[in-house]
């Protein structure tokens, strides 16, 4: 064992300073997300209004019971899920393929990644104005709607109608996050070694063969954790759908669990409701953590 002139092993000076720089993050997460989720789960059990001044009574998982029975929450979770799948597809698919268009080529990779990154940059509030720009009855989306449908002067009600609004939200979803992915799938295309495809091509194998046969099984722990990714933020949803109910669009076929939590909370001032919706809500994207850590690890094994 290596020992410094007062006798202190390397290895325990070195776990020293270990903790001293990991303990800002551990404060943070601990400050941030840990007591949050701690509060929330135990400010589930108490009828607890938001600008009450009497002590919140303890009332047991009665508001689990009250909120598993109510129709609202069940449209909520009908209204997150048609939206999830809505969204996970195209931009899954999308993501994929834009990877595959950028590694393909060897001139402007870094220029189409910055284009198709650059949606991400935006806050959630300033993609959601633009598109609500876009959606007005005199905006480019009924433009190019009409343009391409032969309807010229057709008011396509893309805040107005329950289906239209539900696409709404979805295209702002994948314009806005598309990128982001992309760039996922393209490092985890960048990491298959490339004397596998080289192989492949003295073999005869055709680009097609080459992605279905070698890249995709390749892809499958990248393909895992953009999957779950993807999930996960579609169910944390909110400015988008919150600034268009703000803007007359109906709120039932976009209240999300997030906007319900919401108005739950702030509108209804039920904050042991609210607290009983986002811990139903983070149980479910821990089981999806759960679910990608686990098929990573089964992947590592395979290979």
């Amino acid at each position: 064992m290596n020992k410094g002139r007062s006798g202190e092993s390397l290895e325990r000076k070195t776990a020293r300073w270990g903790w001293f720089f990991v303990a800002p993050g551990v404060l943070f997460f601990s400050a941030f997300s840990l007591y949050p989720i701690l509060n929330a789960f135990w400010t589930s059990f108490f009828n607890k209004k938001l600008l009450s001044l009497k002590p919140p009574k303890f009332i047991g998982l009665d508001n689990y019971g009250k909120v598993l029975s109510s129709p609202d929450f069940w449209n909520s979770v009908g209204a997150t899920a048609i939206f999830a799948a809505g969204a996970f597809v195209p931009m899954f698919l999308l993501s994929l393929l834009f990877a595959v268009l950028v590694t393909s080529r060897t001139r402007w990779r870094r220029g189409i990644q910055m284009a198709l990154y650059s949606p991400a940059v935006l806050s959630s509030v300033v993609a959601a104005l633009i598109w609500l720009l876009m959606f007005d009855p005199r905006g480019l989306a009924n433009q190019m709607a009409n343009a391409l449908m032969r309807t010229p002067g057709i008011d396509h009600k893309w805040l107005a109608d329950a289906t239209m609004v539900r696409i709404s939200t979805i295209v702002v979803y994948v314009w806005k996050y598309v990128g982001y992915f992309t760039i996922l799938f393209v490092t985890g295309i960048g990491k298959i070694p490339q004397s596998v495809n080289e192989a492949a091509v003295i073999d005869g194998a055709n680009a097609f063969q080459r992605f279905f046969r070698i890249t995709l099984p390749l892809l499958k722990p990248t393909t895992v954790l953009v999957s779950v990714m993807i999930l996960i933020q579609c169910l944390k949803t909110f400015s988008t759908q919150y600034l268009f109910t703000q803007r007359g669009a109906p709120l039932g076929p976009i209240n999300v669990l997030t906007l319900n939590i919401y108005n739950t909370a702030l509108r209804d001032q039920n904050l042991g409701r609210a607290s009983v919706m986002a811990v139903l809500l983070f149980a479910f994207m821990l089981l999806l953590s759960w679910t990608q850590i686990r098929f990573s690890r089964s992947g590592e094994l395979e290979s």
